[in-house]
């Protein structure tokens, strides 16, 4: 059987168990699309959430973005992991006794203003858009690359997979279908770990592999891999980061934005009880860390497999000639995600960090002049079991993980986009008395909706996220984040307070990231390079929006200082949720 039937038997298989998980689970009432009709068991909805979670940016990007900058990069690690203790801890059980279907609306009726509400809608449409771009590009590559189609073709399968079972079966559907797309995931992603790691350690567990002894070498494998990085002129893989106040506030940024995210906090709507939120957020951290565990693994083995592909007989020997490179690199190259330039004209593929003066006169006496190989971090985890040479159905087991983690989080983004709309604008502003069958319609228009728009957007994404996936994260951190903090743990916090601090907040980091990114010029004034020289106090636009959550609570604080307490009954209703009485049952919708 060739690759290509491999690969479409387990992608059109996997598709296939989740349009029938959506037909049998559809959605009959604005409570079933919402939130699952409120039944969801805590161990199903930890798995769900954790596929959720586990995006093309989990699955796929991590593990490159580790493997590239190797600890400066564990960042994502920790602010992601981080993130889901906050939301397990500090909001999740105190937003389900709210009892409310979405964030838009848990913010309008505690700061009592239709206002509050409208600008929590613009939040997270503004940071639910730009994160699921990610996801619809990033499952047209899979595509692109496994089932043999056009990046834009393969765009438009997933729209019309995700378009059939979630605008079918809302969150009840979602919500089971993610529980398969989990298992698809997590099998995808830790069996070729478990093989790559018995072929470079004789370790079968892949995160102790790490730690294990290379068998070739005989060196611990991760000082194998700092020796041949830096013989290479790279920096060491273990090396400290030189700016830890950005190192921090960038993990900062991750762990608060994860906990605003709205397509994440919807998931803890859909329990039963109080309790059971918080039980959600202890699994899905045990679910998501039989992934988040094993990416460090992937990531320092891939990194040191693609080197001594390049350099079979050591650094100090002449690299692979071109017209020698293994089939895997070829295949990489038609998706144009490896790109080889011969700029010596000597038919070698030299690979080597060509910004590293220090490494320079080696370059040149090798004969050495520039970087030759290109390769796009985000395919090491998809590429990786060819880089190993497993067998083919290991290739077809990973097609289906990636797209799975694509679509798992794709479809969640847009169910949070599809309430925010038919549920805060139709119902919440523009239509109050739509009946609940008309905004069930409205709510499956406004999803089918949103997927075209992604799709689109997926197709031909704006410079801003294509090239920085954390704009959604700063975004929640920055607006949304701070609003659910002082909603549920401060009484004394009014609407002028929350509605500017979250305006302050989202404008603050929008503004740093554009100018800092070069996206947005100020007339009279050069243009800022993207470089540390000319971050304010060297925070990267990547780790503002931690600065601007502080923007946001300082203006919210400040301003309801000065004007007027919000009523008693609410602030009776905040006491009422984070001091509830009998904490095993929560109030109904």
């Amino acid at each position: 059987m060739s690759q290509f039937a491999i690969n479409l038997l387990f992608v059109g298989g996997s598709f296939l168990i989740y349009i029938g998980i959506a037909v049998w689970a559809k959605a009959g009432s604005t409570s079933d699309f919402y939130v699952a009709g409120g039944g969801v068991h805590p161990v199903t909805n930890g798995m769900a959430i954790g596929a959720d979670w586990m995006s093309a940016a989990s699955f796929i990007s991590m593990a490159g973005l580790i493997a590239a900058g190797g600890y400066a990069n564990s960042s994502f690690l920790m602010g992601w992991t981080g993130g889901y203790v906050l939301l397990a801890m500090l909001l999740a059980p105190y937003l389900r006794k709210f009892g409310k279907f979405t964030v838009p609306e848990f913010i309008g009726d505690r700061y009592y203003s239709p206002n509050a509400r409208l600008i929590a809608v613009i939040c997270l449409l503004v940071a639910s858009l730009t994160y699921v771009i990610g996801q619809m590009a990033g499952a047209g590559v899979a595509f692109s690359r496994f089932l043999e189609v056009e990046a834009t073709n393969g765009l438009i399968i997933a729209a019309v997979v995700v378009f059939i079972y979630a605008v079918l079966g809302g969150m009840k559907g979602i919500t089971y279908t993610q529980v398969a797309q989990y298992c698809v995931l997590i099998i995808a992603y830790t069996i070729p770990a478990v093989f790559i790691s018995l072929q470079l350690t004789g370790n079968p567990i892949p995160m102790f592999g790490m730690f294990s002894t290379h068998t070739e070498s005989g060196l611990p494998l991760l000082e194998k891999l700092n020796q041949v990085v830096t013989d290479l002129g790279f920096r060491e893989y273990t090396a400290d980061v030189d700016n830890k106040l950005n190192m921090i506030l960038f993990t900062l940024s991750l762990m608060i934005g994860t906990a605003g995210l709205p397509h994440v906090i919807i998931r803890f709507f859909t329990v039963p009880k109080v309790s059971d939120a918080r039980w959600s957020g202890g699994w899905a951290l045990v679910f998501i860390a039989l992934l988040y565990l094993t990416a460090p693994a992937v990531a320092s083995m891939a990194r040191l497999n693609l080197m001594t592909t390049i350099y079979p007989e050591g650094t100090s020997a002449q690299p692979i000639e071109y017209e020698a490179r293994p089939d895997w690199i070829r295949t990489w190259e038609e998706t144009g995600l490896i790109r080889f330039e011969d700029k010596n004209n000597d038919g070698r593929i030299q690979l080597y960090d060509d910004s590293n003066a220090g490494f320079a006169d080696t370059a040149a006496a090798r004969g050495w002049n520039g970087n030759e190989l290109s390769v796009n971090n985000d395919i090491l985890v998809l590429a990786n079991p060819e880089i190993a040479n497993l067998p083919g159905w290991v290739i077809g087991l990973i097609a289906a993980g990636g797209l799975a983690a694509a679509l798992s989080t794709a479809a969640g983004l847009l169910l949070a986009i599809s309430s925010a709309v038919s549920h805060d604008l139709i119902k919440g502003r523009l239509n109050p008395n739509i009946s609940d069958k008309g905004e069930l319609l409205a709510a499956r228009i406004s999803m089918a909706v949103a997927i075209v728009v992604a799709t689109w957007l997926g197709a031909n994404p704006p410079g801003f996220a294509a090239q920085v996936v954390a704009l959604a994260f700063g975004i929640a951190a920055a607006s949304l984040f701070p609003a659910l903090m002082m909603g549920i743990f401060s009484k004394r916090v009014n609407n002028f307070g929350a509605s500017l601090g979250m305006l302050s907040g989202l404008l603050f980091t929008l503004i740093y990231i554009f100018v800092f990114k070069g996206w947005f010029f100020i007339p009279g004034t050069a243009n800022f390079p993207d470089t540390a020289e000319y971050w304010v106090l060297g925070i990267s636009p990547l780790s503002i929006g931690a600065v601007g959550a502080l923007v946001n609570f300082a203006v919210a604080f400040s301003v309801s200082k000065v004007t007027a307490e919000p009523p008693i009954e609410i602030q009776e209703l905040v006491e009422s949720v984070r001091y509830p009485r009998g904490a095993g049952s929560a109030q109904d919708h």
